[in-house]
C-alpha cells in the first residue's frame, strides 16, 4: 500500500487509519504468536501432528504429556494465523503436509521454527538496544542472550545443508574436486560450526578449520564435532583479520561478513591466505543497493536483524564500516576487488542468499 503526503494535509483519511491499524493487529498477532510456536517446537506439538491427520485438543495433550486446556488455547491461536487448519464439523485440527515442512521437519531445507528464538533473543535484549541507540555503543554478538546462537544455528544448518555441497560449492572454480582428494578450507565465523560441519561429512579427505572470536561458540562447535566422530575438523578461537596459519584452498565468510567491523581486513587477510588457485566463498543474506529494492518482508526481516544484531556488533569492533545485512553487492564487491581479489562475481542467488566467489 503506497502512501503519499500532503503538507497541508491536517486530518486524517479514516479509511488509510484503518486499513493501517488492521495492519498493525496483524503484526502484532504475529509478535505475540511467536511465543506459541516456540512452545508448540519444544513441547513437540508440530512433529506430533505431522502425518496424522486431524486430532482434538485432548488426542494431542495426551500423545505430548501436556494439559488440554492450554493445547486447546494454543490450537485454536495456531488455527486463526493459518498455521493449521480446523474443522468445525469434528473440531479436530491437522497440519497440513505443507506446513509441516516449514515447522516440523527441523533438519528440511524450509525449516524456519528455529528463527523464532533469534526473535526471541531481540525482545530480551531490547533494553540493551535502547541503550545503544542513545549512547551510540556496540552490541557485541557475545553480549546477546543464548537464545540468539541456538537460533542461529538452528535457523541457518537446514539451509546450508540443502545447499552448500550441492549447489553452492560446485558452482565455484575447480573447489569440488580438490575438496574431494584433500584440500585445506578455512570457516571464517563459524558460530557453532554448522557450515563447518557439513562441509567436514562430506570432504572426508579435506581439513577444515573453524574460526570465530566468541568462545562459546566454539565450545558449542567443537561439542558438535566430537558428537559426530569427525576428525578432519578443528575448531579455533580467532578474529576475521588474523585467522589461521598457512594457505587454504578454500575460505568461506558463511553469513558474518557484514557483521565484522573491519570486513576489509579480513578480505586482505583471506586475499594473503589463500591459494593460487583457490577461492573465497561469501555468503550473504539477499539484497538490492538501493533500500528500496529490499522493502518486502525478506527485507523486513534482514532490516530487523541488522538493526539489533548485525551492525551493533560491527559497530562495537574495530573499523565500524557497519555494512548492515542488507549492504548489497556493490558495497560487497568494493571491498572483496580493494582487497586485492582479481576476480569476482555472484555465482549463485537463493530467495534468500548471495553467493559470491572470489580469486586471485
Amino acid at each position: 500500500m503506497e502512501t503519499t503526503i500532503e503538507k497541508t494535509q491536517t486530518v486524517p483519511d479514516i479509511q488509510k487509519v484503518e486499513r493501517f491499524a488492521g495492519q498493525v493487529v496483524t503484526d502484532l498477532a504475529a509478535s505475540m504468536s511467536g511465543v506459541l510456536n516456540l512452545i508448540g517446537h519444544e513441547l513437540g506439538f508440530y512433529k506430533t501432528m505431522s502425518g496424522q491427520g486431524y486430532m482434538t485438543a485432548k488426542e494431542l495433550a495426551e500423545k505430548t504429556g501436556t494439559f488440554e486446556r492450554y493445547v486447546q488455547e494454543w490450537l485454536n491461536n495456531q488455527a486463526a494465523g493459518g498455521y493449521i487448519i480446523y474443522d468445525p464439523v469434528s473440531k479436530k485440527y491437522a497440519l497440513p503436509v505443507e506446513h509441516a515442512y516449514v515447522l516440523a521437519m527441523d533438519d528440511g531445507p524450509a525449516f524456519l521454527t528455529s528463527g523464532f528464538y533469534i526473535a526471541a533473543s531481540i525482545y530480551k535484549d531490547k533494553d540493551k538496544f535502547v541503550e545503544a541507540f542513545k549512547t551510540g555503543n556496540g552490541v557485541g554478538w557475545h553480549e546477546h542472550n543464548h537464545d540468539l546462537f541456538y537460533g542461529t544455528e538452528a535457523l541457518f544448518r537446514p539451509g546450508y545443508k540443502a545447499n552448500l555441497v550441492d549447489n553452492w560449492l560446485p558452482m565455484l572454480n575447480g573447489v569440488n574436486e580438490r575438496l574431494k582428494y584433500g584440500g585445506r578450507v578455512a570457516d571464517v565465523g563459524c558460530g557453532h560450526g554448522a557450515s563447518t560441519i557439513i562441509m567436514a561429512e562430506n570432504f572426508p579427505k579435506a581439513m577444515f578449520y573453524g574460526f570465530d572470536y566468541h568462545q562459546e561458540s566454539i565450545d558449542v562447535a567443537k561439542k558438535r564435532a566430537r558428537e559426530k566422530g569427525l576428525t578432519n575438523v578443528i575448531f579455533q578461537k580467532a578474529s576475521a583479520d588474523e585467522f589461521g596459519e598457512g594457505k587454504y584452498d578454500l575460505i568461506c565468510f558463511m553469513d558474518s561478513f557484514h557483521d565484522m567491523g573491519n570486513p576489509m581486513k579480513a578480505a586482505i587477510n583471506a586475499h594473503g591466505k589463500l591459494n593460487r588457485q583457490g577461492s573465497l566463498m561469501i555468503v550473504e543474506p539477499v539484497a538490492g543497493d538501493k533500500a528500496e529494492e529490499n522493502f518486502n518482508p525478506v527485507g523486513r526481516m534482514f532490516y530487523a536483524a541488522s538493526t539489533t544484531i548485525c551492525v551493533p556488533n560491527s559497530h562495537s569492533q574495530e573499523g565500524d564500516y557497519t555494512l548492515g545485512a542488507q549492504a548489497g553487492p556493490a558495497k560487497t564487491m568494493d571491498i572483496i576487488r580493494k582487497a586485492g581479489f582479481t576476480k569476482a562475481r555472484i555465482a549463485q542467488q537463493t530467495p534468500v542468499n548471495l553467493i559470491y566467489e572470489a580469486s586471485l
